[in-house]
C-alpha cells in the first residue's frame, strides 16, 4: 500500500511539475549552488562550468549583505516607530476634539453657552488647536529603559530616516554594481526546467567542479539568506551539534513530562517527600487549580515547544531554505512522536497491566506478558479516537484564530497597517509539525494491526474525521507558506514503514516469549525480506520523488509506467504531450515488462500520468514577469528593499495632511482609506483591499 501510494504520488507530482503554469516559473528553472570553489566564484566561470549560454539563462551571485541588512532593519524599525508616533499624535488630538464636542453638545441641549477651552491658540489654525506639546510622543535613546536622552519620536525618526535612506540606497547600488563581496553561493536559472533538474542531479561533491546543488525550485522568500555564508566545515559541526542536542532532547524529554505529571498527584508527593508538606496548607481552591489545570496547560506548552525547537535547530544546522528546515523538523518531530508518544506509552501500559500478577507469580511472567502486551492497544484505541475528534474539532472551530481575530485584534491592532495585515493574512501550514502527528497515528495503527486488529477499525474512523477537517482547512482557511512540492508527503509515507517494522519485531518478541522456533525463524525471514524490499524500493523510487526523470537519450521526459493499454504518453521539454503516433514504436516493447509492475503496484484508478493529470489544474495562467522583477528575483532582499510606505489615519482636523506634507520628503506616506469612527476608533475600508497604500502585488516566482 505504501508503495502504491508513493507511485501515485510520483505520477501526480510529475504532472504538477510538468504543468505549463509551473514549468514556466523562474523558481522551477533555478538551482541554488553552495560551497562554490574560488575558481568558479564569478558569473563567467560558473556559467562555463555549467554548460555555457546554451544551458544557463541567468546567474545571481549571492552577496555578503550583513551590514546592509542591519541598516535596512534599522530603517524599517525607525519607519514603523514614526508611523506609530504619527497615529498616536493624531488620535490624541481626535480624542480631545470628540471630548469637547460632547461637552458642547450637552451644553447646547441644555440651552447653556458652550464651555470655553483654556490655553488655545486660535490663530494657529486647526492643526495646533487640538494639539498640545504633551501630546507629541517621545522616547529615550539607548538600549536600557528609563536611561538616556529623551527625544521627540516624530522629529528624531524623521532625522534618522533622512540619514539612513540615502546611505542604504547608495550601498544597494554598490552591491548591485558587482562591487559587493561574493559569498560561495549562487542561484542559477537554466533555459528550461529539464536542464535545471539535470544539473541538480548531475553535480555533486564528487564531480570535478566541486559544486554542491543544495536546492531546486525554491522561491526567493523561502531562502534563509544568512545561512548562505556558512562554510562547509562549520556546517558539518553544526549538523553534529544540533543532531546530538535533538537526540538527547528526545530521549530525556520524559523527565519534564514526568515532573508535570507529578504535580497532578500532589498528595502522593507530600506523603513521600516530607519537606513538601507545606503544600497541604495552601487553600483547597488554589490547590485544585494547581493540580487540575496547571499540569494540562504545562504539558500542552511542553508538547508545543518540540516542533519549535526542532525548527530552530534545523536553522542553526545550516539549512539554507525553509522547505529544507520543514523536512528536517519533520524527521526529528516524527522520531519524538514515535519514541515519546508511542513506545514509552506502550511499554508503560503493557507493563502496568501485568506487574501485579508477575509479583504474585513470577514463574508465569513470560505467559502473562505475551497475553497482556496487546492490552496497551486499549489505550491507543481511545487515543486515536480522541486525537481524531480533537484535531477535527480544533481545526474546524479554530478557537485561537477566532479569539485573535475578534478580541485580540481590537486590543492589539491600533494602526491601519496592523488591521490590514490581519485581514489579508491567512495562517500558514507547518508541514514539519503536521505530518508527524498523522504519521505517528498511522504507525500506531500498523503496529497493532497484527496483535490487535480492532485498532484498524478505530484508526479508519479517526483518520476519516481528521481528513474531512484538515481538507476543509487546507482549501478555505490556511495558506501554504512553505512549498515542499510534496516532499513532506513522500517522507511521511516512508515513515509509515516504521510501523511495519515495529509490528514484525513485536510478533517476533511474542513468539520468542513462547519459545516457538518455527514462527521465530519465519518472522526473522519476514523482517529480513521487508528490509530488503524497503531498501530496493527506496533505491528505485526515491530519485523519482525528488527529480524529473529523463529518457535514455537525455532528451525527453518519460512516464513512470508506459503501457499501450492506458495510453500513457511522454512529455517533451515544452511540457506538452506529443501526438499519439509518436508514443508508439519501440516504447511498446518496453511496456510489456512495465505493465506487470503497473498491475502489481500502480493503483488501478490512477494507472497513468494521463489519469493522474486530472488532479492538476490546467486553468492557471502562465506567469509573466517584468524585466526589473526578473533581474532582481534572487538578489538578497536587503539589496532590493525600498523604504516602506507609512500609512496613518486621516482626521477631520487636517493634522494627518499636515504630517503627510512634513514627512513625504523623507519617506513615502499616505493617509488614504483610513479614518476615525464616531467613537474615535481607527477604521479602514475593507472593500478597497487592492487600493490600500501598502498593498503589494503577489509575484509567483
Amino acid at each position: 500500500m505504501i508503495t502504491k501510494e508513493t507511485m501515485f504520488f510520483i505520477n501526480v507530482r510529475h504532472n504538477y511539475m510538468l504543468a505549463p503554469f509551473n514549468a514556466s516559473r523562474i523558481s522551477s528553472k533555478t538551482v541554488l549552488f553552495t560551497f562554490i570553489p574560488q575558481e568558479h566564484l564569478s558569473e563567467s566561470a560558473l556559467k562555463e562550468a555549467l554548460g555555457g549560454d546554451a544551458v544557463v539563462a541567468r546567474i545571481w551571485m549571492a552577496k555578503d549583505c550583513e551590514k546592509l541588512t542591519e541598516k535596512v532593519e534599522e530603517r524599517d524599525t525607525d519607519a514603523m516607530k514614526l508611523e506609530n508616533a504619527e497615529i498616536k499624535l493624531i488620535k490624541a488630538a481626535n480624542d480631545r476634539r470628540l471630548k469637547w464636542e460632547k461637552k458642547w453638545a450637552k451644553a447646547e441641549k441644555k440651552g447653556k453657552p458652550k464651555p470655553a477651552r483654556k490655553n488655545v491658540d486660535t490663530e494657529a489654525g486647526l492643526v495646533s488647536e487640538w494639539m498640545k506639546k504633551t501630546d507629541r510622543p517621545s522616547h529615550r535613546l539607548g538600549k536600557i529603559p528609563l536611561i538616556g536622552k529623551k527625544v521627540d519620536t516624530i522629529d528624531w525618526s524623521r532625522n534618522e530616516l533622512q540619514k539612513l535612506i540615502p546611505e542604504i540606497e547608495k550601498e544597494q547600488e554598490t552591491v548591485v554594481g558587482q562591487n559587493g563581496t561574493s559569498l560561495p553561493a549562487a542561484f542559477v536559472e537554466f533555459r528550461s526546467q529539464f536542464e535545471a533538474n539535470y544539473a541538480f542531479q548531475r553535480f555533486s561533491a564528487k564531480n570535478p567542479t566541486k559544486l554542491d546543488p543544495r536546492a531546486i525550485a525554491v522561491k526567493p522568500q523561502e531562502v534563509i539568506w544568512k545561512n548562505l555564508k556558512i562554510k562547509k566545515t562549520q556546517r558539518k559541526m553544526r549538523v553534529i551539534a544540533t543532531a546530538t542536542f535533538l537526540t538527547a532532547m528526545i530521549i530525556f524529554w520524559s523527565i519534564p513530562v514526568a515532573v508535570v505529571g507529578a504535580i497532578s498527584n500532589i498528595n502522593y508527593l507530600t506523603e513521600k517527600v516530607p519537606f513538601l508538606s507545606f503544600i497541604n496548607d495552601i487553600p483547597s481552591v488554589i490547590l485544585g487549580v494547581v493540580t487540575g489545570l496547571l499540569p494540562s496547560v504545562a504539558l500542552s506548552i511542553l508538547m508545543a515547544l518540540v516542533p519549535i525547537v526542532c525548527r530552530w535547530m534545523a536553522k542553526l544546522s545550516g539549512e539554507v531554505t525553509t522547505p529544507a528546515v520543514e523536512l528536517k523538523c519533520q524527521n526529528w518531530y516524527f522520531a519524538f512522536q514515535v519514541i515519546q508518544v508511542f513506545l514509552v506509552t506502550t511499554f508503560s501500559s503493557g507493563a502496568a497491566a501485568v506487574v501485579s500478577e508477575i509479583i504474585e507469580n513470577p514463574s508465569s511472567a513470560t505467559t502473562l506478558l505475551a497475553q497482556s502486551l496487546p492490552k496497551a492497544s486499549n489505550f491507543f484505541i481511545s487515543y486515536i479516537i480522541v486525537q481524531g475528534l480533537g484535531i477535527a474539532a480544533g481545526n474546524l472551530i479554530n478557537v485561537g484564530a477566532l479569539v485573535m481575530l475578534t478580541v485580540g485584534g481590537k486590543f492589539l491592532d491600533k494602526s491601519p497597517r496592523k488591521m490590514y495585515n490581519r485581514y489579508i493574512t491567512l495562517a500558514g501550514l507547518g508541514w514539519g509539525s503536521l505530518y508527524p502527528k498523522f504519521a505517528c497515528l498511522g504507525v500506531i495503527a500498523i503496529s497493532y494491526s497484527c496483535i490487535a486488529p480492532l485498532v484498524l477499525g478505530f484508526a479508519t474512523i479517526g483518520f476519516a474525521i481528521v481528513y474531512l477537517a484538515v481538507r476543509y482547512n487546507m482549501f478555505f482557511v490556511l495558506s501554504n507558506d512553505v512549498d515542499t512540492r510534496g516532499s513532506s508527503y513522500a517522507k511521511a509515507l516512508q515513515q509509515l514503514m516504521v510501523g511495519v517494522y515495529i509490528s514484525e519485531i513485536c510478533l517476533l518478541g511474542l513468539f520468542a516469549i513462547n519459545t516457538t522456533i518455527g514462527p521465530i525463524v519465519l518472522m526473522g525471514v519476514f523482517i529480513f525480506l521487508t528490509a530488503v524490499y524497503h531498501a530496493v524500493m527506496r533505491h528505485a523510487l526515491k530519485p523519482l520523488t525528488m527529480y524529473l526523470p529523463r529518457s535514455t537519450d537525455g532528451d525527453d521526459q518519460v512516464a513512470l509506467f508506459e503501457t499501450p493499454s492506458n495510453n500513457t504518453h511522454e512529455y517533451t521539454k515544452s511540457a506538452l504531450p506529443p501526438t499519439q503516433s509518436e508514443s508508439r514504436g519501440e516504447d511498446a516493447k518496453k511496456s510489456k515488462k512495465a505493465a506487470i509492475l503497473g498491475k502489481l503496484f500502480d493503483p488501478r484508478k490512477f494507472k497513468s500520468h494521463a489519469r493522474a493529470k486530472k488532479f492538476v489544474t490546467s486553468h492557471e495562467e502562465l506567469p509573466s514577469y517584468e524585466e526589473a522583477v526578473e533581474s532582481q528575483a534572487y538578489l538578497d532582499p536587503a539589496i532590493t528593499s525600498p523604504p516602506q510606505i507609512l500609512w496613518i489615519v486621516r482626521d477631520e482636523m487636517g493634522i494627518s495632511q499636515h504630517e503627510v506634507e512634513a514627512t513625504r520628503g523623507v519617506i513615502p506616506i499616505s493617509d488614504e482609506l483610513s479614518t476615525f469612527n464616531e467613537k474615535g476608533k481607527v477604521v479602514w475600508n475593507q472593500d478597497t483591499v487592492l487600493q490600500a497604500p501598502i498593498w503589494e502585488k503577489r509575484i509567483d516566482y
